[in-house]
């Protein structure tokens, strides 16, 4: 039987070594395309070190810490959101009524808890493990995690999370209790990224559903590109004033 390190050496990290170069993850011919090494620990200089370079930790239940950069990159552009009409009447609605509040930082740990708990369409359990979350709570306590959370009728309704270093904002996982409440909270990403000029929130790996919202794919070796540069700014002060949504119904194309 023919072992995957057979076919590509996959790296193996020890706590505190350097990640190899994104250009030799796994290609599209190989078993596991965008995987890079495996082992290392999930502590905050190594997370931080990991997504500033385009790699990002994904494995289940009884694996390593596996370690990716994909190729291509799913990224959505803010200005090349999608607000669908009928996720604008809602939104519209909500807002009219004062029924929506948008909330960041409020309570990470129970927005992370409820995306772990979520289920996804095709997986069995879940990626987001009980050290993903004590990892991922530490990195919100040093500032690079955040929670953008749908507050209606004053229960939290959904939510989603995400790291931020510099303008770059990687997105991580969503869950909803009401009907699109994850896209309430992506569409106040996406107004806060338009009001901050930040210029692209990644999205990992490639699906219809984030398609249809209007990202696309990007190369990995131009979204690293877009990466460097937008490590060299400021980090926005996360904090959302509801003036942002003038970003989306100004901005947005109504008959989207």
């Amino acid at each position: 039987m023919t072992r995957l390190q057979d076919i590509h050496p996959l790296p193996w990290l020890e706590p505190g070594e350097a990640f190899p170069p994104v250009e030799e993850a796994w290609g599209p011919t190989e078993p596991a395309p965008g995987l890079l090494a495996a082992g290392g620990v999930l502590d905050v200089p190594t997370l931080v070190g990991a997504y500033s370079r385009g790699i990002f930790p994904w494995y289940s239940a009884g694996q390593p810490i596996l370690w990716w950069s994909t190729d291509p990159r799913m990224v959505l552009d803010p200005a090349r959101f999608r607000l669908h009409r009928s996720l604008r009447k809602t939104l519209s609605s909500l807002l009219r009524d004062a029924r929506l509040e948008i909330r960041f930082d409020h309570d990470f740990e129970r927005v992370i808890r409820n995306c772990a708990h979520t289920p996804r369409r095709g997986q069995d359990g879940t990626w987001i493990l009980p050290a993903m979350v004590q990892a991922y709570s530490e990195l919100h306590q040093a500032g690079s995690a955040h929670s953008v959370e749908a507050w209606i009728d004053g229960d939290l309704a959904g939510g989603l999370y995400c790291i931020n270093l510099g303008a770059m904002v990687y997105g991580e996982s969503m869950f909803s209790r009401r009907n699109d409440a994850s896209k309430l909270a992506l569409a106040a990403l996406v107004a806060f990224a338009r009001h901050h000029h930040l210029p692209l929130i990644d999205c990992q790996q490639e699906t219809p559903h984030l398609a249809s919202m209007g990202a696309a794919t990007m190369p990995r070796a131009e979204f690293c590109r877009h990466l460097r540069q937008a490590l060299q700014h400021p980090s926005p002060a996360w904090r959302f004033d509801p003036v942002y949504w003038n970003h989306l119904f100004t901005d947005t194309d109504p008959q989207a």
